[in-house]
Parts: structure tokens; sequence; C-alpha cells
């Protein structure tokens, strides 16, 4: 009898996790969405904006540049402050050349000129699920 209850037991906790797998919901990809969140970047990042730049971002994001991989949103946040002020807002001009949205994954190629540099070629790539970045590269050549 007690192997049959602990058998039975065993069972049911069994088939509880299985049940919790599979009421696991996963969000189905939207490239409107995507686009929502490349748009709301670029604009945020144009305008020098950091609480709107971070809005993008979760815990749980990663920023890869040549330099340095940052990762959460302590870090993050220290990548655009310095971005910030590499770019002013007053003088510096920016273009964004090409966006592209395929699925999660935004990508885009822009250029800008600024008092003490030029950025000829700019490039990130995003991948962007629930309506946050969680994985972006950048790269680029200043002149």
């Amino acid at each position: 009898m007690k192997i049959a209850y602990s058998l039975l037991l065993f069972t049911a906790i069994l088939c509880a996790c299985a049940e919790q797998k599979s009421a696991v919901v996963v969000s189905p990809i939207s490239e409107e969405k995507t686009k929502e969140v490349l748009d709301h970047h670029w604009k945020a990042f144009q305008q020098n904006d950091l609480e709107e730049t971070m809005k993008d971002y979760t815990e749980e994001s990663v920023l890869i540049t040549p330099d340095v991989t940052y990762k959460g949103l302590v870090e993050i946040r220290e990548n655009f402050v310095n971005a910030f002020a590499a770019f002013p807002k007053d003088s510096t001009t920016m273009t964004l050349s090409k966006s592209i949205v395929v699925s999660d994954v935004g990508y885009i190629i822009w250029n800008a000129k600024t008092p003490k540099f030029e950025l000829p070629f700019g490039t990130d790539t995003f991948i962007i699920h629930d309506g946050k970045i969680v994985r972006q590269t950048y790269a680029g050549v200043v002149n």
C-alpha cells in the first residue's frame, strides 16, 4: 500500500510539473512592436533623453560594443551617459540611413557629425522581445 501511495504521489507531482511547463506563455514575435521599439530608441537617442532611452532595456539586457560589453541597466546607463556627452544634442547632426526590421531583429545604419568628431558609419543590431531590447551590438567608424 505504501508503494502504491508513493507511486501515486510521485505521478501526481510529475503531472503537475508537466502542466506548469505547458502553461508557460511565450509572446508571439511582432514586427510592429520591434519597429515601435526601434523607432522609439532612435528618437530618444537623438534627443539625448537618458530616461526614455533606458525604458527600452531591462536588467537582463546586454549591449556589446567594440570596446566594452555592458550588462544590465546600471552598465547600459553608463554607456549612454558617455554617448550623450560625445553627441551633444544641440550641436550634433545625426542621420538614419537605413532601418530594417525582420521578426524580432532591428538593424540600423546611421552617421553623425559632432563638434569634435565625425562618425561616417555607425551600425546597431537589436534583438527585441516583449517590447524591450534584450541584446544589442554597436560598431562605428570615427574620424
